[in-house]
């Protein structure tokens, strides 16, 4: 009579047990544990579904302009940067925290600033160098490389295919 009623109960999932799957590990009963999972459907078609998030052809530039939201603040700065932060602090000094936050809202500045015409080394190494050893330095700083994985795939389905051109040769 009492395997009827067990076999009834019509569990799903194991939201419709509640607390007590959670009590039953944190008791330690692990025969309950047990008990309660066999009760589980393994039935994957009575399972709450879970379909995959639609693939979204909206970009983050296509986002921004629907929400009107502004530009992302950068991680480096720019040349605009120094003036954008030159005007917060004089906000901040002539009309306090808020209005520097507003301005900062409005038009955010760089995350980081860092030092120029140090050969891209930190600050304190350069000054560090003495005046020999600066001029030992290259001339030009290194530019930061311009890639993308798109690009790099590329390349490299291109150098394979011109090293298996030269092998064959």
């Amino acid at each position: 009579m009492q395997v009827h009623t067990l076999d009834k109960a019509q569990l799903i999932n194991e939201v419709q047990l509640g607390n007590q799957l959670n009590h039953a590990v944190e008791g330690g009963r692990r025969a309950d544990f047990a008990l309660m999972l066999a009760f589980l459907s393994p039935d994957h078609l009575e399972t709450t579904p879970v379909d995959p998030a639609p693939a979204s052809e909206q970009t983050e530039a296509d986002l921004r302009a629907y929400f009107e939201l502004p530009e992302p603040q950068p991680l480096t700065s720019t040349e605009y940067c120094y003036g954008r932060a030159a005007a917060q602090a004089d906000a901040f000094h002539k009309g306090g925290l808020s209005s520097s936050q507003f301005l900062h809202d409005l038009k955010p500045t760089a995350l980081t600033f860092p030092p120029l015409g140090t050969k891209g080394m930190p600050e304190e190494l350069y000054h560090n160098l003495s005046g020999h050893e600066r001029r030992k330095l290259p001339p030009t700083e290194d530019a930061t490389i311009q890639a993308s994985p798109q690009d790099l795939y590329l390349s490299l389905i291109q150098s394979k295919r011109y090293a298996e051109m030269y092998h064959l040769a």
